[in-house]
């Protein structure tokens, strides 16, 4: 089948807020998710990254119809699922599934694994008693667990094999999508590699597309195959990722980026921290959302809401887009069309520095 596999057009979720118990009124909306739009092609892995609160799980929710949208339209293999029920959006579910974050609270208890593995199989109707067992086998042995894992209760095992079992539940009913809902961030960082490889190796295995939730850049870094940027319920940049990670066109995700620690001491430099606090998504403000806290916001940033769109730079790749005024004139924008983009980093930094310091009246060293 041609075309990609989900097309997210302007989709959004607000949440009134009231006041009062007798005489409830209502006082606000808290626009969680915002007119974001996106697509998702056959085998790939698109991330949707931000700061918490920015929208992201909230939309990957949406786009499994576990919660109902504001407005919008989610059109999964070409056919538009906003508007299913019943027995549609039933056999959809098969073919959409997801892996949550915290691996300790995702699965029942009172369950044995084998019973949480054949759960969606029985109520998918798949197969019998006797070929859902050995599905339950298969699946264990897929996700690098052994047979006799089947009869133990979640508690008897660690965080990355829990994750682990909750990735098997996901591919029972072999889903074509499966939306991971920062599936690494409550595990150890020794065990998020294991299990980051253990999806790539299962994505490559059984052709798999992947919504990709995260917040660790490193992470998105070695799973993604293009990034989209979110802030205040708004995409704000997409592209691939190495284009992305090379050269962000937006403010805020330079400032994402900025916040990657790096061990190696060599390599230490100023960093482009966002000032102020993330607004409220109750009282969004006017023009972009991030020109309160922007270091190169202008008056058109505080009063026209700028669109996500292509700009028109020398040397960024076709579907690279951002909701960036200034995305033209910003001052690394401008230095990577002109000589300093062939310079070698280090010397570039340094050069910015010495300027820094001679711009406040210092003697460099």
């Amino acid at each position: 089948m041609s075309g990609p596999l989900l097309e997210v057009e302007n989709l959004a979720k607000h949440y009134p807020v009231s006041r009062g118990l007798v005489m409830a009124r209502r006082v606000g909306t808290v626009r969680a998710v915002d007119g974001v739009s996106f697509r998702l092609d056959r085998g790939e892995t698109l991330a949707l990254v931000g700061e918490s609160g920015c929208g992201k799980s909230t939309t990957a929710r949406l786009v499994l119809r576990l919660i109902e949208p504001s407005a919008g339209i989610v059109r999964f293999e070409g056919v538009d699922i906003t508007s299913m029920a019943g027995a549609p959006l039933r056999a959809l579910r098969r073919r959409m599934q997801i892996v949550f974050q915290d691996p300790f609270a995702s699965l029942n208890p009172r369950m044995t694994v084998g019973a949480i593995l054949e759960e969606p199989l029985i109520v998918h109707d798949v197969g019998d008693a006797a070929s859902r067992r050995a599905r339950v086998s298969r699946l264990l042995d897929l996700v690098g667990l052994a047979g006799y894992h089947a009869g133990r209760y979640p508690h008897e095992f660690s965080g990355g094999q829990r994750q682990r079992i909750g990735i098997a539940r996901a591919l029972a009913v072999e889903p074509s999508l499966v939306v991971c809902d920062e599936p690494v961030s409550a595990l150890d960082v020794s065990i998020q590699a294991q299990v980051v490889n253990l999806l790539k190796d299962l994505q490559a295995q059984l052709g798999l597309s992947y919504l990709f939730i995260a917040h660790d850049l490193a992470v998105v870094k070695h799973m993604a195959d293009r990034v989209a940027v979110m802030y205040l319920g708004r995409i704000v940049e997409v592209g691939t990722k190495d284009a992305l990670f090379a050269r962000p066109l937006h403010p805020y995700t330079r400032t994402l980026l900025a916040a990657i620690p790096r061990p190696d001491p060599h390599r230490r430099t100023a960093r482009q921290v966002a000032g102020g606090d993330v607004p409220s998504p109750m009282d969004i403000p006017p023009g972009c959302r991030f020109n309160t806290r922007c270091p190169f916001a202008t008056d058109i940033c505080r009063s026209e809401d700028p669109p996500l769109r292509a700009p028109t730079l020398a040397g960024v790749p076709p579907g690279h887009l951002t909701a960036c005024h200034h995305a033209e004139t910003l001052p690394d924008a401008v230095a990577a069309e002109g000589v300093h983009a062939t310079a070698p980093a280090a010397a570039r930094r340094l050069a910015l520095y010495a300027e820094k310091r001679a711009g406040a009246g210092q003697v460099a060293g």
